[in-house]
């Protein structure tokens, strides 16, 4: 994975939103080489296009196809693009008075993170990635740039999720989430099937950091772990400056390179 120097991150005259990685990726089998962009989502035309491809996938699934992405203080989107296409958005919610989209679900799961002294936290939401086009390195770099942006912004601390059943598996062995208690129905969730339960799973993110740390720009290792296809650390180091130039509050304290992890963390990229 190559990130390209900062002197070409600069949004073309026919997309917005500001570029926090920009990389190429090798050619595959399927298709020849190409460049990926992760995108702050920070206009109501990056959050629109976003939500086309989210509809898009979410209603062959049966999810609904009337989502809509917002701004606010709490919420951010993240586009990943291919010269001039969207190919994956992933939204990061933080914990505030109105709490999280999960509380609809697993409030009481969540209050007992909540009651930890320091903790703060977060949720990945509103994940769609165009399967003609999602790579690994796509994939990894969207989730490595929000970790970024969520440590260095709001001092995240515990990360949630809520998937379908059938789809554990997959945040496990991809990024290392683990399932919080058992699957459950929630009738009241407008867009989810009503009779198809939901999981919540957790990740902390000081182990984020450590698996980062440890497999980070290792691609020749075999698996399904994204973390050998997260940025390497010169290219981190300047997405970290890129969201720090973004402006508010982006001095905030935040888990850097070489932190240690909780000393149960274990290294999942095998």
């Amino acid at each position: 994975m190559t990130v390209m120097s900062d002197t070409v991150l600069a949004p073309s005259a026919s997309v917005s939103g500001a570029i926090l990685s920009l990389q190429r990726i090798p050619a595959s089998r399927a298709r020849g080489p190409r460049t990926v962009a992760v995108r702050l989502a920070d206009s109501d035309g990056q959050r629109s296009l976003a939500s086309i491809l989210v509809n898009r996938m979410y209603s062959w699934r049966g999810y609904g196809a009337d989502h809509q992405l917002f701004y606010d203080q709490h919420r951010v989107t993240f586009t990943a693009w291919s010269d001039d296409t969207v190919i994956g958005t992933l939204s990061l919610g933080v914990d505030g008075e109105d709490g999280l989209a999960a509380d609809e679900t697993f409030k009481d799961e969540l209050d007992e993170f909540r009651r930890r002294p320091g903790s703060k936290l977060c949720e990945l939401t509103k994940f769609a990635c165009d399967p003609s086009t999602k790579s690994q390195a796509a994939l990894a770099a969207l989730f490595h740039v929000i970790f970024i942006y969520g440590t260095q912004r709001f001092s995240c601390t515990d990360l949630f999720i809520e998937v379908h059943p059938r789809h554990v598996r997959f945040y496990e062995a991809l990024l290392g989430f683990k399932k919080v208690g058992a699957p459950r129905l929630n009738p009241d969730v407008a867009w989810w099937p009503a009779d198809v339960p939901v999981q919540l799973m957790w990740l902390k993110v000081s182990e984020i950091r450590r698996f980062i740390d440890q497999h980070a720009g290792q691609t020749a290792t075999r698996g399904r772990s994204l973390y050998p296809h997260f940025f390497p650390p010169k290219e981190e180091e300047g997405i970290w400056s890129r969201i720090a130039a973004l402006g508010t509050d982006s001095n905030r304290p935040c888990i850097r390179r070489g932190t240690q992890a909780a000393p149960e963390a274990q290294a999942i990229a095998a």
